[in-house]
């Protein structure tokens, strides 16, 4: 049994076509890459690294760290998704391996075999996001760096994320999330010491509705990243 919820994969599935339509419901990725790769890069640097991405879906962070110079993977369980982003190298000329396989899998295949994991934006949408987790550390050489983003769990979160996000500006389509997953700071930081991972201090993400720009900052109420190295 994979941990992934058919519900979630259906509907990420049938969004697939729609990911690299800059104007589509995966805008906010879009916009929001560059950020993640620069942050990444404040932590380690890529070129010539082997990277994960896990949860890839249509490829726009595994591209994004290809263009870096790493040498990326990247894992997905929407074989739809991965179709698209197979595609997308044609159009890119960038080079990854994209796989069909879930995190725990190729834990189990490839332990401590990249340099670099990212699993950007997806922990809040697995039944079990602990042993998502703690497959990201198995797949990470001891010394390595782990870098996860999701959503915090509190009102604010709840009233910005879907009621503001999904609800109000429409930058998200509604029913994306379900604020029963969404995990605190104190959860995640948990989860990634249990698996052998020294995780750092968070960084939040914020949206602006009056500039629509989005940026880095301390305040980690709803979107937050997480970088962890693995315990050499």
């Amino acid at each position: 049994m994979h941990n992934a919820d058919p519900l979630e994969l259906d509907k990420f599935s049938r969004l697939a076509h729609r990911w690299w339509d800059l104007q589509s419901e995966f805008k906010p990725l879009h916009e929001i890459n560059p950020l993640r790769l620069a942050w990444i890069e404040r932590h380690t640097q890529l070129a010539g690294k082997t990277a994960l991405d896990v949860g890839c879906g249509g490829g726009i962070l595994s591209e994004g760290l290809a263009q870096r110079g790493a040498s990326v993977t990247g894992i997905d369980l929407s074989e739809k998704a991965l179709g698209v982003a197979r595609l997308h190298l044609l159009e890119s000329g960038m080079t990854v391996d994209y796989r069909l396989a879930s995190v725990e899998e190729l834990a189990r295949q490839m332990p401590d075999a990249f340099d670099v994991v990212t699993c950007m934006e997806m922990l809040e949408h697995v039944p079990d996001p602990a042993s998502a987790v703690a497959a990201c550390a198995a797949l990470v050489k001891p010394g390595g760096h782990v870098f996860f983003s999701t959503l915090n769990r509190n009102p604010g979160a709840y009233l910005l994320a879907i009621i503001g996000a999904e609800r109000v500006l429409g930058l998200l389509p509604k029913g994306t999330h379900d604020y029963a997953r969404f995990i605190k700071p104190s959860e995640l930081s948990h989860w990634a010491r249990s698996a052998g991972l020294d995780p750092d201090k968070l960084t939040g993400l914020s949206y602006n509705p009056l500039n629509r720009q989005y940026r880095l900052c301390s305040d980690v109420g709803v979107n937050y990243l997480m970088h962890a190295a693995k315990v050499a």
